[in-house]
C-alpha cells in the first residue's frame, strides 16, 4: 500500500514516494514513446501480413493483407535466416556467461583499495566509449585491422599461436575436451567480452559498494575464508545484479552490429527494399529474443537473493 491514514489525513508512505520518482524518471522516455515509437510500431505490425508495394515517383507505399505469408517465408521458407539466427543464438551462450563471470571478476578487482583506483576504472569504462556504433563503423572498415585480423587467423589455421598450441597440448578425448575447447573459444573471443563488459562492470561495481563492511569483518571474526566470503556474501548479495546483467547483456548481444541476422533484416530491408518480409523478419527476430530472456528470467530468478 502506498498510502497510510495518519491523523485523520492520507499520506504517501516511502514505498509510495519511491514509485512516484521512479515514474517520474521514466516520465521522458514513456513521452518520447509515445511520440515517435508507438505509431511506426503499430505500422510495422500491419506490415507483417501484408504486401507493401512502393511507389517511388510519389514517394508513397501502400498495403494488401496478406495474411501469415510473410511469416511463413521467413519460418518456412528463407534458410539463411534461420541458419544465422541459430548461429548466433549459440554464440550468445558461449560469450554471456564468460562476459557476467569477466565484469564479476573486474568488479570484485576494482573495489579493492590501492591507488589510481579512479583512472583504472575508467580505462576499463572506456570499451563502452570504443564499442559505440561510430568506432564499431571504424574497425570494420579498416584495412590495417582487417589484414592483421586475417593474419591472426592464418596463424591459428596453422597451429602456430599460442593458444593452438597450448589447445594442441591440453584438448584430449572425452568429455574434458569440450570443456577445454569451450574455454580456448573464449579465450579467442576476449577481446570481445572485455568490449561488451563495461556496463555490467559499473553494475557489478555499485552492487559491491552497498554490501556492509561489518558484514565481511564478521564473517572474518568468526573465521571464514576470502573463498568463503564470497560465495556466503559476495555473490548472494550480487544475485539481484546478476539477472540484470545477464538481460542486458543478452539484449545487447543481439543488437550488435556485426550480428548476423541483424545483417539480414538491414540487407532485406535496407538494400532490398522489402519491407513486408524483412519486418516479419524483425519481428520472428524480436520475439525469439524475448523467449530468451524469459527463459532467463523464470530460470535464475528461483536463485536470486532479494534483501532489503
Amino acid at each position: 500500500m502506498y498510502l497510510i491514514k495518519r491523523d485523520n489525513k492520507l499520506s504517501l508512505t516511502l514505498e509510495g514516494k519511491n514509485a512516484i520518482s521512479g515514474y517520474l524518471f521514466l516520465l521522458p522516455f514513456i513521452i518520447g514513446f509515445m511520440s515517435f515509437m508507438f505509431f511506426p510500431i503499430l505500422e510495422s505490425i500491419q506490415m507483417v501480413f501484408s504486401k507493401v508495394r512502393i511507389d517511388l515517383d510519389n514517394n508513397k507505399f501502400s498495403m494488401e493483407y496478406v495474411g501469415l505469408e510473410n511469416l511463413d517465408k521467413v519460418i518456412n521458407i528463407d534458410p539463411t535466416f534461420r541458419r544465422a539466427l541459430v548461429e548466433e543464438m549459440g554464440r550468445m551462450l558461449l560469450i554471456v556467461p564468460a562476459i557476467i563471470i569477466f565484469s564479476l571478476f573486474v568488479a570484485i578487482i576494482l573495489n579493492q583499495e590501492f591507488k589510481a583506483r579512479g583512472i583504472i576504472r575508467a580505462i576499463f569504462f572506456l570499451p563502452v566509449i570504443l564499442s559505440s556504433g561510430i568506432m564499431i563503423g571504424l574497425e570494420t572498415n579498416n584495412s590495417l585491422l582487417n589484414s592483421m585480423a586475417d593474419i591472426i587467423k592464418e596463424g591459428n589455421l596453422m597451429r602456430s599461436s599460442v593458444t593452438g598450441v597450448l589447445e594442441d597440448i591440453l584438448v584430449v578425448e572425452g568429455a574434458a575436451s569440450d570443456f577445454m575447447g569451450y574455454i580456448f573459444q573464449i579465450i579467442n573471443q576476449i577481446y570481445d567480452i572485455a568490449m561488451a563488459s563495461g556496463i555490467q562492470i559499473i553494475i557489478f561495481l555499485s552492487a559491491l559498494q552497498t554490501i556492509p563492511p561489518s558484514m565481511f569483518e564478521a564473517a572474518k571474526i568468526e573465521g571464514a575464508t576470502s573463498w568463503e566470503c564470497f560465495w556466503k556474501i559476495t555473490f548472494p548479495m550480487v544475485s539481484s545484479l546478476i539477472l540484470v546483467n545477464i538481460v542486458y547483456s543478452v539484449v545487447d548481444y543481439f543488437m550488435r552490429t556485426d550480428n548476423r541476422v541483424m545483417e539480414r533484416i538491414n540487407q532485406i530491408i535496407i538494400r532490398s527494399m522489402q519491407y513486408d518480409f524483412g519486418t516479419a523478419m524483425a519481428w520472428v527476430y524480436f520475439l525469439a529474443v524475448i523467449a530468451i530472456i524469459g527463459i532467463a528470467m523464470a530460470i535464475i530468478s528461483k536463485r536470486v537473493y532479494y534483501y532489503e
